[in-house]
């Protein structure tokens, strides 16, 4: 099957409302006859510019429902956090795949003020602390709230 159908199979799936996750959407493409790999999904998603909020992968410019303000941090770590190590004043904070972005949004959302920044790939959220102690308390909360 080409990219071309594959990429509109994509966009037939979000017509009908977000997609949580990228296995999700890998799921749902196999259920339609398109046998896709993770890194040919990302690509894809990249490609066609889709987005990851709240409710799941939708296309860019799509409005957010009344639902779609982003979950407290608590919610966000509770359901996507899976290990925290400190280097220093950082703190890697490693997600499921797909959820470090809206995790890393919580953070700067929350304002906490050990918190200095984030940076968020897919899987891994950078969180920068103002000093060693205090990323050893930031790292210590995030547990408790996952």
């Amino acid at each position: 099957m080409s990219k071309t159908a594959r990429h509109k199979a994509i966009l037939d799936l979000l017509d009908d409302g977000p997609v949580e996750s990228q296995d999700s959407l890998q799921q749902r493409l196999e259920r339609k006859g398109y046998e896709v790999g993770q890194a040919t999904l990302s690509r894809d998603i990249h490609e066609l510019k889709l987005v990851k909020g709240p409710e799941g992968y939708r296309r860019a410019g799509e409005s957010l429902s009344a639902e779609g303000v982003l979950p407290s941090v608590m919610h966000l770590a509770h359901q996507f956090v899976v290990e925290i190590r400190q280097a220093q004043n950082l703190l890697v904070v490693k997600t499921t795949v797909g959820s470090a972005q809206p995790v890393a949004a919580a953070l700067d959302a929350s304002h906490w003020p050990e918190v200095v920044g984030t940076i968020a790939g897919d899987d891994t959220v950078l969180v920068i602390a103002t000093d060693k102690k205090k990323a050893q308390a930031l790292a210590r909360r995030i547990r408790e709230l996952s």
